[in-house]
C-alpha cells in the first residue's frame, strides 16, 4: 500500500532533507513551498498524510489545516513547526491538527509518527463496513455517504437516522422506535423532530435523485424501499 504525504514547508533546505528520507522510507512525497501550492496539490492529488509548518508564505499552517480539514475531515495532519508555546499547541489542535512535532526534530521520530497513522489507517481499512440501498452507500467507518457516486454531506443526527433504516431495509420504524434508537430519549407526540429530521434526509437522499428511498406507511411509521 502506497502511502502519498503532502509535505507543506517553506525551508528548501528542510523540505529536500525531509523529501529526501521519506522517499528513503518508500513514501510518496509532494512539496509544497507556499500556502497557495499547497491548497492545490491537496486538491489536486489524493494525500494520505500531511506535514503542515505554520509559518508558510501566502496561507499560515493554522488557515490551511482548517481548509484541509473541511475538504477531508479524515485525512491526519502533523505540524511540523519552530513554535513550541502551549498557546501554539492549542491553537493547532483547534484547527484540526492531529499531532505536533516542535523543531528541531529528529528525522526518525517523524517516521515513527508517520507510521502510528499509517497503522490506524490499515486497522480502519480492514475494519471498513458498507451497508448500501441500492446506488445509496453508506461507509460505517469513515461516517461517509453517497448516492450514485455523489457525495453527501450529512449531520450526526442525520446519519444516525440514515444508517439504522438503511441496515434495516423493509422494515417500518415507529417515531416512538427511531427517538428511543437515535436519539436516546421517549417520543413526545407533541413534537415534530422526527417528521423534520425525515424531511431533511429526503431532501438530501431522495430529492436530487430518480429513485426514492425513503416511505412512509402511514399510521405505522418510516422505511427504506428500493427496487432491485
Amino acid at each position: 500500500m502506497s502511502i502519498t504525504i503532502l509535505l507543506v514547508e517553506d525551508d528548501p533546505r528542510l523540505g529536500k532533507t525531509i523529501c529526501t528520507e521519506l522517499e528513503r522510507n518508500d513514501f510518496i512525497v509532494h512539496h509544497a513551498l507556499d500556502g497557495d501550492i499547497a491548497k492545490r496539490l491537496f486538491s489536486s492529488e489524493k494525500i494520505d498524510i500531511v506535514l503542515l509548518d505554520i509559518n508558510v508564505p501566502l496561507v499560515n499552517g493554522f488557515e490551511l489545516c482548517k481548509t484541509f480539514r473541511e475538504l477531508n475531515h479524515g485525512v491526519p495532519i502533523i505540524m511540523l513547526t519552530a513554535l513550541g508555546e502551549l498557546d501554539d499547541k492549542m491553537n493547532a489542535f483547534a484547527s484540526g491538527a492531529d499531532d505536533y512535532l516542535v523543531k528541531p526534530f529528529n528525522i526518525s521520530e517523524l517516521i515513527a509518527r508517520i507510521k502510528v497513522f499509517v497503522k490506524r489507517r490499515t486497522l480502519n481499512d480492514s475494519h471498513t463496513e458498507i451497508v448500501s440501498a441500492g446506488d445509496l452507500v453508506i461507509n460505517t467507518t469513515k461516517k461517509e455517504v453517497t448516492r450514485g457516486g455523489v457525495n453527501i454531506n450529512l449531520t450526526a443526527k442525520e446519519f444516525k437516522l440514515l444508517e439504522l433504516l438503511v441496515r434495516n431495509k423493509g422494515k417500518v420504524f415507529s417515531k416512538t422506535e427511531l427517538a428511543e434508537k437515535v436519539w436516546g430519549l421517549n417520543y413526545d407526540t407533541g413534537t415534530n423532530t422526527i417528521e423534520v429530521y425525515i424531511n431533511f434526509l429526503r431532501n438530501k437522499i431522495d430529492k436530487p435523485f430518480n429513485e426514492k428511498l425513503i416511505y412512509t406507511k402511514t399510521g405505522f411509521g418510516y422505511y427504506i424501499k428500493h427496487s432491485e
